[in-house]
């Protein structure tokens, strides 16, 4: 099935987006690498903010579906899930292109916690959050939620340090720190 102009627009804009930053990146800019012009762009979106908005949205989705296949193909139970994310995350930082992510961007750029952008990045980390508590609760945690926190906390650490440092030992780091708040919270 081939894509609709808005999808390919949205599609084209995420991949400017996640590269060059959300202020950086210019209507014209986009029109270009969409091969399209400023106008068509409009015609789906009536402003840029729209047009991010619609990028996080299909971000999210993407990287929520992969993380849960992932995180499913590395382990069956739920206690090796949890240290699974952190496998699967390890593999990300890896990908050639990985710049980190984009609602960690989206949301410094964004500083207004009532800005549309903030919340939809905000909103992200509270769908991977409860996620997490899903398989902490079938894990046996004695506190699911408290555990899911600890869990994310120590994902988007990873992610910003990946970034910044050596992507492979700061997996391997998050995964020792997540290992450390697993057992303790499934004693």
């Amino acid at each position: 099935m081939s894509l609709s102009k808005r999808d390919e627009l949205v599609q084209g804009a995420l991949k400017a987006f996640y590269a060059g930053g959300f202020h950086a990146i210019g209507m014209d800019r986009l029109a270009k690498e969409a091969g399209v012009s400023k106008t068509a762009i409009y015609k789906h979106f009536r402003t840029k903010e729209e047009l991010i908005l619609a990028t996080l949205r299909l971000r999210d989705e993407q990287f929520r579906n992969w993380l849960i296949r992932r995180v499913e193909a590395l382990a069956e139970n739920p206690r090796d899930q949890l240290l699974a994310i952190f496998d699967a995350l390890g593999e990300w930082f890896l990908e050639d292109g990985f710049k980190g992510c984009m609602f960690i961007k989206a949301s410094s750029e964004y500083l207004d916690r009532e800005d549309p952008i903030h919340v939809t990045s905000a909103e992200h980390k509270r769908l991977l959050k409860t996620y997490f508590k899903g398989i902490a609760q079938k894990a046996g945690a004695r506190d699911p939620e408290a555990l899911a926190k600890q869990i994310l906390v120590i994902k988007e650490g990873a992610i910003v340090l990946a970034h910044l440092l050596d992507p492979a030992e700061v997996a391997d780091d998050a995964k020792g720190l997540a290992r450390i708040a697993i057992e303790d919270a499934l004693r």
